[in-house]
């Protein structure tokens, strides 16, 4: 049985999110006591406590420095506030327009995405919390300000400290939660609903014959380390057939590799070099956390 804990805490007063969510560095995180607690506390205030139990929620980010430790934080503090279902993402990666494909295919209340888009990451740099809701879209000024009315006088939020879950393996994991009925987090393949949608939308056959047949085009596609990389890698290369070579920086880094990912003519000169060599007929980068 999980134990759940309710910890005294004092509200912040800078906790206002956008559309875009709650970006800040990530020392903020780090050294204001109970920052990141606070602001998921204030997310899952937002959903009514009798919706709860029959509620799903997906979880995803865009792999940057401080997502895996504020995973672990939603999946206890949603255990410890009633929540039935998380869906994370395998190694919490997971697109922006992927966990919204996530939320309408499982009729989610909504989603939580981790990321601060073509902001710089790693230890120095930029993270972000973000609320979408159950049409997958970014949450309304209506929800974003009771997210922050609720911030501003938190004094408590409840959590399971002693919950911990594994992320990188594919499967459910169910755990028996004090006071509440099991609490389920699912760990799902992060490209697949999403290859899935677009198997619907477009004509991969075309697309398979465009990128691999006897007069293709050749593709140069730089994901810049950041989310999207599994999503070319899988879609673009092993399904549609242009050359693994075609793809790079797709392993999704803490840092970004070191780069900004943010797909403009300074960040991105590497692919602007490549295609002025002649050689690709199309090119295209990508930022932290997908198109």
């Amino acid at each position: 049985m999980v134990k759940v804990t309710t910890v005294k805490t004092k509200p912040y007063t800078d906790q206002k999110p956008g559309t875009s969510g709650l970006r800040k560095r990530v020392t903020v995180f780090q050294q204001n006591q109970h920052y990141a607690e606070n602001f998921i506390q204030s997310i899952i205030s937002v959903i009514e406590p009798a919706e709860r139990q029959a509620a799903t929620v997906v979880v995803g980010g865009d792999g940057r420095f401080f997502m895996k430790e504020a995973i672990q934080l939603i999946v206890q503090i949603s255990a410890a506030n009633g929540i039935g279902h998380l869906v994370i993402g395998q190694d919490g990666i997971m697109s922006t327009p992927a966990v919204s494909c996530v939320i309408r295919k499982v009729k989610a209340v909504g989603g939580i995405i981790l990321t601060a888009s073509h902001n710089p990451g790693g230890p120095n740099g930029d993270f972000g919390i973000k609320y979408n809701i159950s049409s997958g879209g970014p949450a309304p000024e209506g929800i974003t300000n009771k997210i922050y009315e609720i911030s501003k006088t938190l004094q408590e939020y409840h959590i399971c400290p002693e919950l911990k879950v594994d992320i990188s393996k594919i499967g459910k994991q169910t755990f028996e939660v004090d006071t509440f009925k099991p609490f389920t987090v699912e760990i799902v393949d992060s490209v697949e609903a999403y290859a899935e949608m677009l198997r619907e939308i477009f004509d991969f056959a075309a697309l398979k014959e465009l990128l691999s047949g006897a007069n293709h085009i050749n593709l140069r596609l730089d994901a810049m380390h950041g989310v999207v990389g599994p999503y070319v890698k899988k879609i673009v290369c092993d399904e549609l057939g242009s050359p693994a070579s075609s793809a790079v920086n797709c392993v999704p880094k803490e840092d970004f590799g070191g780069h900004h990912p943010d797909p403009n003519l300074t960040y991105a000169s590497e692919l602007v070099n490549a295609m002025k060599g002649g050689e690709y007929d199309l090119g295209a980068a990508f930022d932290g956390d997908g198109p």
